[in-house]
């Protein structure tokens, strides 16, 4: 056990709609008490640029300079998170001498963990300088160096909400299951933690929408709703080695398209897509010792009814969202890297052999001195 310190966490997730900031009281191992947070959404502007970054990131070869045109995304991304440190300290009514760490996730544009890389651009310098406030980022790298997958790392955090946990009625074994651009769970029992990514989660869906109604999201399943599945689609898109391989392992965002549901009307599509999903992080449980008593949703995900209805009738067990459980939802992987910005400036581990495939525990991040 150590000091208490408020740190900060920012994430942006594979969803691309905007940063999450959360104040989390900690001391990195035991103790996790949230605080104030807040959601930051990306202008359109932003928003094109992380995307335009996401495609020419496939085409960098390990090593080879940045193209300008991220290192000018990576920029802009850190400005956002900038403001966003501001907008949270003004809500908290904090200054910046009063918090300790920032934990910067920063925005993943490639994940290629068979290969030992993954790139999450954010100037850890620039936003140190821009807020007054240490900063920890690169979380990933060093576990993927050593041979893990390099996620998920929100585990970790999940732990320590469960053990939490025991002042409630929630018995183990529990699953956590975080639903944004991809979806990934974390098997809880006891000791026993297991971790990994299922499948899509929201990306798929809103490029749908994206591309079908010019909206980032399908609001509420409002477009899946008036859809019937496709079950040729469906299990062709089921019909994929990943969901047999043994966890740990990961995905990258664009590793599941939507080409399997291209000539479905936009209301299909986005029903198939939806099942898919749903249909995906239900698998999981072909991966658990024991099965879940459990199930807890977090992440976007949770807010499309349709979403959480096919989840439902999917597995065998109560879904929760996390607010049922006394969390905030949208902000958990917010407050678990400032758990992890806390947890690497005491070299403790961020990962472990359950969780990302790791040959042992490891820590991770760099940190940047204001």
């Amino acid at each position: 056990m150590g000091d208490v310190q408020k740190v900060i966490g920012l994430m942006s997730g594979t969803s691309l709609d905007g940063v999450d900031a959360a104040l989390l009281e900690t001391d990195g191992e035991n103790i996790a008490v949230p605080g104030p947070a807040l959601g930051a959404p990306y202008d359109p502007e932003t928003r094109a640029m992380l995307r335009e970054a996401l495609e020419e990131a496939k085409g960098v070869a390990a090593g080879a300079p940045v193209p300008y045109s991220i290192r000018d995304a990576e920029r802009r991304l850190t400005e956002a998170h900038a403001d966003a440190v501001k907008a949270l300290l003004k809500k908290a009514e904090l200054r910046a001498q009063d918090v300790s760490l920032i934990g910067f996730h920063g925005q993943t544009i490639l994940h290629r963990p068979a290969q030992r890389w993954t790139w999450q651009i954010g100037d850890g310098a620039l936003l140190a300088k821009l807020t007054g406030i240490d900063v920890v980022n690169d979380f990933r790298s060093a576990d993927v160096k050593a041979g893990g997958q390099g996620a998920p790392l929100v585990p970790l955090y999940h732990a320590v909400l469960a053990r939490n946990a025991k002042k409630t009625a929630l018995q183990p074994p529990l699953v956590f299951v975080n639903i944004g651009g991809v979806a990934n769970v974390t098997y809880i029992n006891g000791d026993e933690v297991l971790a990994f990514d299922t499948g899509p989660g929201n990306a798929p869906i809103d490029d749908w929408a994206m591309n079908h109604t010019k909206k980032p999201v399908d609001e509420g399943g409002a477009l899946a709703r008036q859809g019937r599945v496709d079950d040729r689609a469906l299990a062709e898109m089921l019909d994929n080695e990943f969901f047999e391989k043994v966890p740990p392992k990961s995905l990258d965002r664009l590793d599941f398209g939507i080409d399997a549901v291209n000539g479905l009307s936009p209301t299909d599509g986005a029903a198939t897509l939806t099942a898919f999903t749903a249909a995906s992080i239900a698998r999981a449980k072909e991966h658990f010792a024991d099965l879940p008593t459990t199930w807890i949703v977090m992440g976007g995900g949770r807010h499309n009814p349709v979403l959480m209805g096919e989840l439902r009738s999917r597995v065998n067990a109560p879904v929760l969202v996390a607010e049922d459980a006394g969390w905030n939802g949208d902000f958990i992987e917010a407050e678990a890297f400032a758990y992890l910005a806390a947890r690497s400036v005491k070299g403790l581990p961020l990962s472990l052999p359950a969780t990302t495939g790791v040959s042992r525990p490891i820590t991770g991040g760099k940190l940047h001195r204001k």
